[in-house]
């Protein structure tokens, strides 16, 4: 015969709570997970159209380079013409190098993250009372603590 609520005991309650915890769990976990597969199919596909766009737009930079080289033929040899089509982008590509290079030499490192590391060390570090010495490096640098049972340094290794 089923229990009303008030007879059932608590081991049972805690018991389907779990169940039910479990399956919402694994619930959001699949809903998650198709989501997932939705936003990089759409993801993937925007990357493929981007790529076919950004290979038609150096067609056309290599057709207009052409049509350039050709107008400046009218005026001068066409080999010249060329030529100075040529430079104008190695002149670019060259600036382009040297702005890249200054933005490489602005980089300052992690060094929030460090200062943030540094000072998360400082408080997982108790203070020392008096009698208690700091844990040192051995020579091998293997980190050094007392043993409260042993009198002599105990080097652990920390692999």
């Amino acid at each position: 015969m089923p229990q009303t609520p008030e007879e059932e005991s608590l081991g049972s309650l805690v018991a389907q709570a779990s169940s039910q915890i479990s399956t919402l769990v694994r619930s959001e976990i699949e809903l998650a997970k198709a989501e997932f597969r939705f936003d990089a199919k759409r993801v993937g596909m925007a990357g493929g159209l981007f790529a076919a766009a950004a290979f038609m737009a150096h067609l056309c930079l290599i057709l207009a380079s052409f049509t350039i080289a050709y107008v400046l033929a009218q005026w001068l040899p066409t080999w010249a013409a060329f030529l100075i089509v040529t430079v104008f982008y190695l002149l670019v590509a060259g600036l382009l190098v040297f702005v890249g290079i200054r933005r490489l030499k602005g980089l300052q490192g992690m060094k929030r993250t460090a200062r943030s590391i540094k000072g998360l060390k400082e408080i997982a570090t108790p203070d020392e009372g008096p009698g208690l010495p700091a844990a040192t490096a051995s020579p091998d640098g293997l980190p050094v603590t007392r043993d409260p049972a042993t009198p002599e340094p105990v080097t652990r290794d920390v692999t």
